[in-house]
């Protein structure tokens, strides 16, 4: 067994504007680094974290990290190990790109990698989940799934745990802005509606279901006209400083779509050349700044691989 590993874990766009908790993919960019090794005494301790301005805390029974690993080795029946974990945070916490995902998936990702546990990734997902509901209440798999998998990902069902990885275009682009605005997920999901009207259900079902096909199909066109969200993005919209200016602004550009990240405040826009999506976010970028609001940008494609051994 080697002594030490290095491995990072993607970002991942979850909801993708109509799928609220069921649909999710990875981007190459950001992500979140571990460092884990294993030591003497048969206990998880979490020896340094970076990046997060003291904001995370080094107590292994209170953070996610640890406390999904600890899950994943009572599982294997192998809390005999002692692991030593160093948490590397490569992207911003709050920004509604899955960043207590990231971290939970690389810590999970480098146990399952220094035991020699060969069974398939996502066998860590009901672990990772753990930590989910320890960072926002809410033990969702919609960042986790695709952290975890790679690509595109559906929750079909949460009881039984259903999620099935999806195809989609080649050509298909992302351009993400992370606005410097604060917007709690915990807070972000408590002013959403908990009743709606069947009509407005039925618009969701269509986009969602039209979605899905637009995948499978291959086709873009039907991709970006079913990308629209009744439920939640009227609500968390009001959250994120000039989100409808943000989108016209996309959409004239070229963008296929555009939407909330999660919970926001970051936005995303599917473009179909990696040209756009840098433009567009060069865009978004400059229109953010004029109204006095820094924001970091990043683009990538889809990430099929999820996390990777780095070290």
């Amino acid at each position: 067994m080697e002594n030490s590993i290095q491995v990072f874990a993607p970002a991942t766009v979850a909801n993708v504007v109509c799928g609220f908790d069921v649909l999710g993919f990875a981007v190459n960019e950001p992500g979140d680094e571990v460092i884990m090794r294993v030591t003497d005494k048969p206990s998880i301790t979490i020896s340094k974290i970076t990046g997060d301005n003291g904001r995370l805390p080094l107590d292994p029974a209170k953070n996610t990290v640890s406390v999904s690993v600890q899950h994943y080795l009572q599982s294997i029946n192998r809390t005999d190990i002692g692991l030593d974990i160093e948490l590397h945070k490569k992207m911003p916490i709050g920004s509604g790109l899955g960043s207590s995902s990231a971290s939970t998936v690389a810590g999970l990702f480098a146990a399952k990698t220094l035991l020699g546990d060969e069974t398939d990734a996502a066998k860590l997902l009901p672990f990772a989940m753990k930590g989910e509901e320890m960072a926002c209440g809410h033990g969702h798999a919609d960042n986790v799934a695709p952290a975890l998998m790679g690509g595109f990902v559906l929750i079909r069902s949460y009881e039984p745990l259903d999620v099935i990885r999806l195809p989609h275009p080649k050509g298909l682009y992302c351009a993400i802005v992370f606005p410097d605005v604060d917007v709690p997920t915990r807070e972000a999901r408590q002013i959403i509606r908990d009743k709606i009207y069947m009509k407005d259900a039925v618009t969701q079902w269509g986009n969602i279901a039209g979605l899905v096909s637009g995948l499978f199909m291959n086709d873009i066109g039907l991709i970006g006209r079913s990308m629209k969200d009744i439920l939640v993005e009227p609500v968390r919209s009001m959250l994120i400083p000039d989100f409808y200016k943000m989108r016209e602004i996309a959409m004239e550009m070229g963008a296929v779509s555009f939407g909330i990240s999660g919970s926001g405040p970051s936005v995303f826009a599917f473009t179909k050349s990696e040209e756009t999506a840098k433009q567009i976010a060069q865009k978004l970028q400059k229109n953010l700044a004029a109204a006095g609001i820094g924001s970091n940008t990043y683009v990538s494609d889809i990430n099929n691989q999820g996390p990777k051994v780095i070290g």
